[in-house]
């Protein structure tokens, strides 16, 4: 990597020093002919007369020809934005050697005002509000200086908002602009007769194995409705959401019309059978004194069976922690808000702290963590709901293998689950500008259902960001959850269900998982050891201010506060840091390094390097 690296940069380099070579010549040869000056008009007049006036000649016949049009592009310049009545005075001052000076002071005059704006509309667009709503919006009223530029771009928008809806008969009657320059007024008149608007025909679907009706139950319009690109769009959008197809191409076969119907024909290229995601991240920091790497290995057969079954299976590896999840998923009623998934895992995981007290040093030192393995089979079923809203309903059956305070536990639990969430984005990119997701889910386990001991899960998870003046940008997150069970229980909880604090996506200062309330216990050797067993409840926070450097590159700054506590025992700690974002096409790559301003009990004053990947929402 690091060669390839080093290779783009002196590319680039020696690209730009030849840009510059070519600019700097290309400057040099229009200098050697003509200097040109252009005083007494505003910035934006003065705009649009250089770009009347073109290129700078670059030989003594371009020189001859150039002077010999001033006059004439000025007048069409002034024109153009409303001035009728200006005038050039011209200075030219001719040398033996070196480039001819040029300077232009011009005399604008009054302004051509708007008089009125006859905007007319006829044919079946008088029942689309759609043209209401443009109208409303148009940038051309009575009392503006007349501009020919905005006239056209009003124009321009007129047919193409025709077009997007469907209007492909349409066209202006009348199109004129009436300059009185007497009394310095224009008159403006649009009439436009959109015709009929045409209906969507049959969809047909080509280059794909699925059945029929998985793509059928795509599509976001019915035969006869009225055609709009917006509609066209949303078929792109939900075919690409599948994740079935590699190329999508959604073409209205124009040359097809029947009765004002348009067929549409959708050429589809599947993806790989398989494909393989390679993912990473880690963190380095001063409790352990170690790089804590971890890679994600993700296999995806994007479409099994025409039923359009799918699979997705992900390997995390890291020290101690290797997890393996797979997912199985069955498309239902809706190929996209209505899923059948079954969930396959074996994850082995660490939390807290395990410490002995030392009584030579009278102090607790660091042991270890407090390790599970879980064997997790999971149904959930996820539905997308008319509001937009994403409702899943689920069972899971756990069983975990622990060691806590010198006791082995393997309890099972049976959880029937409800999730709803909801997510809006500003944009659809990686790194979007806004947007806010809500999250909240209730889990429950009850004795006479199999589980070890009667436990509700309640976890309800809230992230904002927004984007003000382009480069300031504002993320915030909140975190809570509670279970509720029975104190005499607590142990036979098993450390995945329990609450823990700490890493890159909770206080950063800290490790993964390793802030939360402990106990002191005396261990069979007779020696006194403490332990981080993890909370009944969680309140965690952060506010992040980013600023863009450049389009792809930010930094940002942070602070985080929180913990997991049991009752009456809330001990938040608080982390502040920063760090430098890359905007890769693959998502944000970040690196940031958070300090924690706290020792708890468990926990010295610490400090985290987190390397992460992937979008915000």
């Amino acid at each position: 990597m690091q060669p390839f690296l080093q290779i783009t940069s002196h590319y680039f380099r020696f690209c730009l020093f030849l840009s510059l070579i070519s600019v700097t010549s290309v400057a040099a040869a229009a200098d050697e002919f003509i200097k040109l000056s252009v005083t007494g008009v505003n910035e934006a007049l003065q705009r649009n007369i250089v770009a009347h006036l073109g290129t700078l000649p670059e030989s003594e016949v371009q020189r001859r020809a150039f002077l010999f049009n001033v006059d004439d592009n000025v007048s069409t310049a002034l024109e153009s934005m409303g001035y009728y009545h200006g005038e050039v005075e011209e200075k030219l001052t001719e040398h033996d050697k070196g480039p001819w000076e040029l300077k232009l002071v011009i005399t604008a005059g009054e302004p051509t005002i708007v008089q009125w704006v006859d905007i007319n509309f006829s044919g079946e667009m008088l029942d689309d509000r759609a043209f209401d709503q443009w109208l409303a919006k148009v940038n051309l009223k009575p009392g503006d200086v007349l501009n020919h530029g905005v006239y056209s771009d009003v124009k321009s928008q007129l047919v193409a908002l025709a077009l997007a809806r469907g209007y492909f008969d349409g066209e202006f009657t009348e199109s004129q602009i009436k300059v009185n320059r007497d009394i310095n007024t224009a008159q403006v008149s649009l009439h436009f007769d959109s015709g009929k608007r045409y209906k969507f025909g049959q969809v047909s679907f080509e280059g794909h194995t699925l059945e029929p009706e998985i793509l059928e139950k795509l599509i976001p319009f019915k035969e006869g409705a009225s055609y709009s690109t917006r509609r066209v769009g949303a078929l792109n959008r939900q075919l690409l959401d599948t994740g079935y197809f590699a190329n999508i191409k959604v073409i209205p076969q124009i040359d097809g019309v029947e009765e004002s119907h348009i067929p549409v024909l959708v050429e589809l290229t599947p993806k790989a059978s398989h494909a393989i995601e390679l993912g990473f991240g880690g963190d380095i920091g001063k409790t352990d004194q170690a790089f804590d790497p971890r890679v994600r290995v993700t296999w995806r057969t994007p479409q099994i069976n025409k039923y359009g079954h799918s699979q997705e299976t992900s390997l995390e590896w890291s020290p101690d922690r290797p997890k393996l999840l797979t997912t199985y998923t069955i498309p239902l009623t809706h190929p996209l808000d209505d899923q059948l998934k079954i969930r396959v895992g074996l994850l082995r995981d660490k939390y807290g702290v395990t410490q002995v007290y030392d009584a030579e040093n009278r102090d607790f030192s660091n042991t270890g963590q407090l390790e599970s393995t879980k064997y997790l089979l999971g149904l959930l079923r996820q539905q997308r709901l008319e509001n937009q809203w994403l409702m899943s309903y689920s069972l899971e059956a756990i069983r975990e293998e622990y060691t806590q305070s010198d006791v082995d536990y393997m309890p099972s639990f049976y959880l029937a689950g409800i999730n709803f969430s909801r997510t809006t984005r500003g944009d659809n990119s990686l790194d979007p500008k806004s947007g806010f997701r809500q999250i909240y889910s209730l889990d429950y386990a009850d004795p006479y259902l199999g589980s070890e001991t009667r436990l509700a899960r309640l976890q309800a998870k809230f992230k904002w960001i927004d984007t003000f003046f382009d480069n300031h940008r504002i993320v915030a997150r909140i975190d809570l959850a509670a279970n509720l069970a029975n104190e005499n229980d607590l142990a036979s909880i098993p450390p995945s269900l329990r609450y823990f604090a700490g890493g890159d996506q909770s206080v950063r200062g800290y490790g993964y998982q390793e802030l939360g309330p402990y106990l002191d216990y005396v261990a069979d050797d007779g020696k006194t050891n403490r332990e981080v067993i993890g909370g009944r409840y969680l309140m965690v926070g952060s506010l992040e201010y980013q600023y863009y450097v450049t389009p792809t590159w930010r930094v940002g700054t942070f602070i985080d506060a929180g913990n997991a506590f049991d009752n009456n025992q809330f001990e938040p700690v608080v982390s502040v840091g920063g760090g430098i974002h890359w905007i890769s096409p693959i998502g944000p790559i970040k690196l940031d390094l958070g300090v924690g301003l706290k020792e708890t009990d468990t926990i010295e004053r610490s400090w985290r390097i987190h390397l992460t990947m992937g979008t915000d929402l």
